[in-house]
């Protein structure tokens, strides 16, 4: 970038006076051991962190950090979800599915100097699924619930997890989970210092000890995070950086000046309006992540008059999915009718949307004995996403919808961590949102948003409330069928119930151009969200 440029023509230009004054003075012409400036990569984005235990986060700002101080026992392909050894070398299942057992690296070290071993897993696993364990502090741990079926105790699927060895760690589970090794792949299961934890205790949410590529140095809430370069990181070569800086501007607009003024490296969170003009800008590049995601309204099924099926049903009818895509998106969403990416092996595709049609709006709002409308909070934040980059335009155009059938709204604007909390809280009646895939298996959408044992009040990941026990008893028996083809008959399955239901409102996936400048090397957006900046170099 130019000021890294013009700072190391400054020093070259430096060293050749101290050179010349060392001849003036004498001298036999020795050269100067000049430090070269320090390799500092500079993120733009929308939202701060929610916090910094990826063990208690359920949202993608969080990970975007943590999944460089933290690691996991498998990881995913730079580019992919394909499933590559991570603290775990290497993996075997035995016969039945029930026992999974992982030989561990050796010889690596948390950012605390502690040892990493089969030890530091089990008190991780222990942390999450038992809540009783001692350093557990009230979270909610929403993802481990969500993705093992509860806690100990409480129908979990993980039945023990034990230390065979020092570098062995065996899980036994209740019964197979044909989603067992994407899951433990996961951001939030990355592995946390067992010292820190006891350390630090609550706080561990502000001081963050990993095995990572990277250290936690400070953190000042709605403006960066700071981190460094692990000296000690167990892969030889890496990290390349040797600084972090994720920044928090929430404007788009003004993160994109930042962005050609050259004080940030990367930034999300791109107007897609501005696309074109970025990529005609010699000095940045645009890379599409690829589209695991869904952006959605969050109906709350547990207020009235969002509990009667036809309400809802208007509701999707009232929505012009196609003509937000193409308002807002430029060519980058497609619409979609249930809540999966399109590109998935269990997608619905014989499912048919509900059509932009205000008049059959109409006839079931009154239907549902709701002739004139009814008042209206529409809740939402400023924070751009992937799957909303321009929040505020596009609640406002189905505001003008929304009204044309009686249906007057009053728009609520909250800062990103208070918004999660009251969709978590059920104290929303609607709310634009979205998933982004974790890793990539349809379980990951579809049990977490759709499942009633994920409908917790305070830490839902199915923030509409909907329960439907048909359709829970079948994300349950997916998460057993190891075949696919079978796994894929369940959910289109569900999806033909959840349709009809219509529990929330689909309405796009996105493909979200990440902005570099053209001096970021190896820099690949993941389809998570999130991904390792271990190899990214600066010229």
């Amino acid at each position: 970038m130019r000021r890294i440029l013009f700072t190391v023509v400054a020093l070259l230009s430096l060293s050749v006076l101290l050179v010349a004054c060392n001849e003036d003075d004498g001298s036999k012409g020795e050269s100067t051991d000049i430090k070269e400036k320090e390799s500092t990569l500079v993120f733009g984005r929308g939202a701060d962190n929610y916090t910094l235990d990826p063990q208690n986060a359920n949202e993608i700002e969080t990970w975007l950090v943590t999944k460089n101080i933290y690691e996991t026992l498998v990881v995913f392909d730079k580019e992919t979800t394909d499933i590559l050894p991570g603290l775990a070398k290497k993996w075997d299942v035995s016969e039945g599915g029930k026992k999974w057992t992982f030989q561990l690296q050796e010889n690596v070290k948390f950012h605390d100097g502690s040892d990493f071993t089969a030890d530091s897993v089990v008190y991780n696993f222990e942390r999450m699924m038992d809540k009783d364990h001692p350093n557990r502090d009230g979270g909610d741990f929403s993802v481990y619930r969500g993705m093992f079926n509860g806690f100990k105790g409480e129908g979990s699927s993980i039945e023990t997890v034990s230390a065979i060895d020092e570098h062995t760690v065996e899980f036994n589970l209740v019964e197979p989970q044909a989603t067992f090794l994407t899951n433990v792949g996961m951001h939030a299961f990355g592995i946390i210092s067992p010292e820190a934890l006891k350390k630090y205790g609550k706080k561990i949410n502000e001081n963050a000890v990993g095995t990572g590529p990277f250290k936690f140095v400070s953190w000042s809430p709605n403006d960066n995070i700071t981190i460094v370069k692990n000296e000690d990181y167990w892969i030889p070569d890496l990290p390349k950086l040797d600084k972090i800086i994720y920044k928090v501007i929430p404007d788009n607009t003004a993160r994109l000046t930042a962005m050609k003024n050259g004080e940030l490296d990367i930034m999300v969170g791109l107007n897609p309006s501005d696309l074109k003009s970025v990529e005609a800008n010699k000095d940045l590049h645009v890379t599409l992540r690829p589209p695991l995601n869904v952006g959605y309204l969050s109906v709350n099924n547990m207020k009235a008059p969002f509990d009667n099926v036809k309400v809802r049903q208007a509701i999707n009818h009232a929505v012009d999915k196609k003509a937000i895509a193409d308002a807002y998106f430029y060519g980058l969403a497609n619409p979609v009718e249930n809540l999966l990416p399109s590109a998935s092996w269990a997608y619905n595709h014989e499912i048919e949307s509900y059509e932009y049609d205000l008049d059959k709006a109409k006839a079931l709002l009154a239907e549902a004995g709701y002739p004139d409308g009814f008042d209206l909070e529409f809740s939402i934040t400023s924070n751009s996403r992937i799957y909303m980059q321009q929040p505020t335009k596009m609640v406002e155009a189905m505001k003008d919808s929304f009204e044309k059938i009686g249906i007057n709204v009053k728009v609520v604007t909250l800062e990103w961590a208070a918004y999660l909390e009251q969709l978590r809280s059920g104290r929303h009646s609607i709310g634009l949102i979205g998933w982004v895939g974790d890793n990539g298996d349809p379980d990951n959408f579809l049990y977490s948003t759709l499942s009633k044992n994920n409908a917790v009040i305070g830490s839902a990941q199915n923030h509409t409330f909907y329960k439907n026990d048909e359709v829970s008893d079948l994300l349950m028996q997916a998460k057993g069928i190891l075949d696919q083809e079978e796994r894929a008959a369940v959910y289109k399955k569900i999806q033909e119930i959840v349709h009809e239901d219509a529990p929330f409102v689909p309405l796009v996936e996105v493909s979200e151009a990440v902005v570099s400048g053209e001096n970021v090397k190896d820099y690949f957006p993941h389809p998570t969200g999130a991904e390792s900046m271990s190899e990214v170099t600066l010229d």
